[in-house]
C-alpha cells in the first residue's frame, strides 16, 4: 500500500428513529464540518466515470477486493470549489486521492477534451488521462444527495447521514442544478457511513450503536447506474 493512507469504512441502513437517537448523542461529543450550512447539512453533487465496459460498476457488483473509481464533486451548487477524486478499496480498506479542478476543466472533460490532463503535471490528472485515453473512460452519471456530517478528532472519525440519493439518469449537464433526476433509493431512506483510521473510539462505538442494523455494501454509484 506504500505511503497511501487507507481508512476503515462501514455503511449501515438505519431507520429515522435510529437517526434521531444517534444524532442526539453525536451532537454532544462531535462537531460538524466546514461544508455544512447553519442546519448542519450540505448537498453533494458528483459526476462518476467508468469505461466502455463498465469496469467500475462490475467490480462493485462482483465485490472485487481491489477496485477504484473516479469522480468529480462539488458542494451546495458552488462551482468555485471542485475536486477530482479517485477512491480506491484494497482488502476492505479505503483510500481517497483528491486534486482541485476548475469548472472550465470539468467542462472540457465532459466534451472529451482531455489534453490539459496530460499537460498539468498533476499525478491524479495524469492517472485520469491514462484511463480516459487508453481505457475509454468517460463521465457516466450524476449523483446527488443530502449529507449531514459529524467529525470526532480522536481516530479521525467521520460519521455521515445521507438521504435523498438521486440519479441524473443520462444527463452530463453537471453544473445545471435543475437537471432532471430520479430517486435511486426508497424515499427518505437513510444511510449512515462511518469512516476512521486505525481505531474507532469506544465513545463513538457506543454513540452509533443500533440493534439489528448490519453493515451494507451499498454504493451510490451502483444505485444510480440502475437507470442506464
Amino acid at each position: 500500500m506504500g505511503d497511501l493512507k487507507f481508512r476503515h469504512e462501514t455503511k449501515h441502513y438505519i431507520t429515522y428513529g435510529d437517526y434521531l437517537a444517534i444524532r442526539s448523542r453525536l451532537k454532544v461529543i462531535a462537531m460538524s464540518d466546514q461544508h455544512a450550512d447553519e442546519n448542519g447539512f450540505y448537498l453533494i453533487r458528483s459526476l462518476y466515470f467508468d469505461n466502455y465496459n463498465d469496469k467500475a460498476l462490475k467490480e462493485k457488483v462482483y465485490g472485487c477486493n481491489n477496485r477504484e473509481k473516479f469522480r468529480i464533486r462539488f458542494y451546495n451548487g458552488d462551482d468555485s470549489f471542485i475536486h477530482l477524486e479517485k477512491k480506491s478499496k484494497i482488502n476492505g480498506l479505503c483510500n481517497k486521492l483528491s486534486a482541485s479542478i476548475t469548472r472550465e476543466e470539468v467542462e472540457k472533460l465532459i466534451r472529451g477534451d482531455i489534453g490539459f490532463l496530460k499537460e498539468s503535471g498533476k499525478p491524479l490528472f495524469l492517472d485520469l488521462y491514462t484511463k480516459m485515453q487508453y481505457q475509454c473512460m468517460k463521465p457516466r452519471v450524476i449523483v446527488d444527495y443530502l449529507r449531514e456530517p459529524f467529525i470526532y478528532e480522536p481516530g479521525n472519525v467521520r460519521i455521515t447521514f445521507d438521504t435523498f440519493i438521486k440519479s441524473g439518469l443520462h444527463s452530463k449537464d453537471f453544473f445545471n442544478m435543475k437537471v432532471p433526476r430520479i430517486e435511486a433509493t426508497e424515499h427518505g431512506q437513510l444511510l449512515m457511513e462511518v469512516k476512521y483510521d486505525a481505531f474507532l473510539p469506544e465513545i463513538i462505538q457506543m454513540a452509533i450503536q443500533v440493534k439489528e442494523r448490519p453493515k451494507t455494501s451499498f454504493s451510490k454509484y451502483e444505485a444510480c447506474r440502475r437507470f442506464g
